[in-house]
């Protein structure tokens, strides 16, 4: 048998000819002696009518009880037809049980913990396909983009001895004898690497022991990050708005159908595409929260919710920068011009999403970088590798991290980042 995509003989062209497809039954009822059994696969959902005087009683009685999810095969004549989902169905001249599926355990009106529970059964939705393929193209988007503009991707450990974002939000692992870290950023190592290949990028897994559970955190999340080398602030913060216009580019133009899965305004997503994106300063934020009337101060570090007040004076994605330097972390640059502020930069979504990038320059000076980790508590001999980068033709260099959960979830409109992952994991949650 020649299978084809379920997708691909849902148009006039295949009308009046033989297909066979396979996947799993999505829905079914039993009408007379017809059977409408709609099968999913991985492209998309079609009609396939089962009747009983071309295959028999015996067959069609059996799909009156039969489970969701059994999967099946199915070969016949394609037929336009107005009733059907997308329009067209197949009139089944053969069909063939694969494996049954005996009371699936989803049958609709579950509450959201009983489904995460079921994670390995529930992301077999079409929903999540279509949300799947879009973080596809996001991931895909992104390497695209450095790889045509000169940038080379790169491997560094998971498995780290330094912390890079604060020791209070690192999963420790017992490596050997010793005990390691799970990587809260790949940052580290690749400024080691800017030195070899002066602009490179890596997609690796971060992990974050978040005690807090909100909508846009997670333990485990996907980080697309680059680096390098000659790089001011601004020079990344170009790169940075080129990036999320290409991803966001590519996703309306190979994505649209899926979009529509989630009622996604395109028109508000397009608005994306137009940079540069709007610049504000962290001083100007905290005048634009106070006038909105949030009780914030300069020098408080700004939360969700007071990125959200932000995010709704914008349509497009927008800068924010300069940010205090106690509220930042040791590597990041302080202002030459204003030594109370670092060369930080935040993206933030519109439409309340806020951060999916997080920024800045380097410290790239041995004594100040030294200072800054002392002042903010940490060991310099933990980091003395870091150091040695100052000490042996140090650059100028800068980089980000962006989320590709964050911009997934911003992308497709969800309330929940728990979403974009096939298995989230956060405090409460290490099941399925």
């Amino acid at each position: 048998m020649d299978f084809k995509p379920i997708a691909s003989v849902m148009n006039r062209e295949y009308v009046g000819k033989e297909a066979c497809i396979r996947g799993w039954i999505y829905r079914r009822s039993v009408v007379g002696g017809k059977a409408f059994v709609r099968v999913r696969d991985s492209t998309g959902v079609i009609q396939v009518v089962v009747e009983s005087s071309r295959l028999g009683e015996e067959l069609v009685d059996s799909l009156k009880n039969i489970g969701l999810e059994a999967s099946v095969i199915a070969c016949g004549e394609v037929k336009e037809e107005a009733k059907a989902p997308g329009g067209f169905e197949l009139q089944a001249k053969f069909f063939q049980i694969v494996g049954d599926s005996r009371d699936f355990p989803i049958k609709g009106g579950e509450g959201d913990e009983y489904l995460l529970n079921m994670r390995h059964l529930w992301i077999r939705s079409p929903r999540y396909a279509s949300l799947f393929k879009i973080k596809h193209t996001v991931i895909n988007a992104g390497r695209e983009y450095f790889s045509k503009n000169g940038w080379w991707e790169v491997t560094p450990p998971i498995l780290t001895a330094s912390a890079c974002e604060g020791g209070a939000t690192l999963f420790p692992v017992q490596y050997f004898d010793q005990t390691a870290f799970l990587s809260q950023s790949a940052q580290l190592y690749l400024e080691v690497l800017i030195y070899t290949l002066e602009k490179v990028y890596s997609l690796t897994p971060s992990f974050r022991a978040e005690k807090s559970r909100t909508r846009r955190h997670l333990a485990e999340y996907w980080h697309l990050e680059p680096e390098a080398a000659w790089y001011d602030m601004n020079d990344m913060m170009k790169v940075a708005e080129e990036l999320v216009s290409y991803i966001v580019s590519k996703v309306l133009d190979e994505r649209k159908r899926e979009l529509e899965e989630f009622g996604r305004d395109i028109g508000k997503l397009r608005k994306a595409l137009e940079v540069p994106y709007p610049r504000i300063r962290y001083d100007e934020a905290i005048e634009i929260l106070q006038k909105k009337g949030v009780n914030v101060k300069w020098g408080d570090d700004l939360g969700a919710d007071e990125e959200r007040v932000l995010t709704m004076e914008f349509e497009t994605p927008f800068f924010l920068t300069h940010f205090p330097k106690h509220i930042k972390s040791f590597y990041m640059k302080v202002d030459p011009s204003n030594p109370k502020v670092v060369l930080g930069f935040d993206l933030l979504a519109p439409e309340g999403y806020g951060e999916i990038i997080g920024g800045g320059q380097r410290e790239d000076d041995y004594k100040l970088l030294l200072e800054r980790l002392i002042e903010q508590g940490y060991n310099p001999d933990d980091y003395k590798w870091y150091l040695d980068l100052r000490k042996y033709g140090s650059v100028p260099h800068s980089g980000f991290g962006l989320g590709i959960e964050r911009i997934v979830m911003w992308i497709t409109g969800l309330d929940h980042i728990r979403e974009t992952m096939p298995f989230p994991r956060y405090r409460e949650r290490i099941y399925p």
